[in-house]
């Protein structure tokens, strides 16, 4: 065999076995973000989804007027709009302080049988400037988008 062939042969089976390399490691990374991505969902498309109990999510809207009120010590009840659909939303924890009726709060958790969301973190906005641009446009569509000056 000529050396020229040698060396070719040794450059590509190097070439080769890099790109194989670097397709599992790409496939594994892949496949491994896919089961920690957390999805945000509105009230609105978490009643039109299938299949989604159990399942890590995000909640967004407001805060419903009134809705708020404690089940037991730490654990509390309140509803999440985003101006179309509404879901209870069931927390045990402490609440953040700028949580309050009528603003903008972001809750991540799961679906429960009944079709409450169980809450296991609770992260609140100071104001709906912070709002995902589909909540927001569903509310200013109903007319409870309070617009801040």
């Amino acid at each position: 065999m000529n050396i020229a062939k040698i060396k070719r042969r040794k450059r590509f089976m190097v070439i080769l076995f890099c790109f194989i390399a670097i397709s599992i490691s790409v496939f594994l990374i892949l496949n491994a973000s896919r089961d920690s991505l957390i999805y945000f969902y509105s009230p609105s498309e978490v009643k039109n989804i299938n299949e989604i109990e159990g399942k890590t999510f995000r909640l967004g809207g407001l805060v419903v007027e009134e809705s708020f009120e404690y089940i037991v010590n730490t654990k509390a009840q309140f509803m999440v709009t985003d101006g179309v659909n509404s879901l209870i939303v069931i927390y045990e924890g402490v609440l953040p302080d700028l949580f309050r009726e009528g603003q903008g709060v972001i809750c991540e958790g799961k679906l429960d049988p009944n079709g409450n969301f169980i809450a296991e973190r609770i992260l609140a906005k100071h104001d709906e400037n912070y709002m995902p641009p589909e909540v927001a446009d569903k509310l200013k569509k109903t007319g409870q988008w309070k617009e801040r000056n």
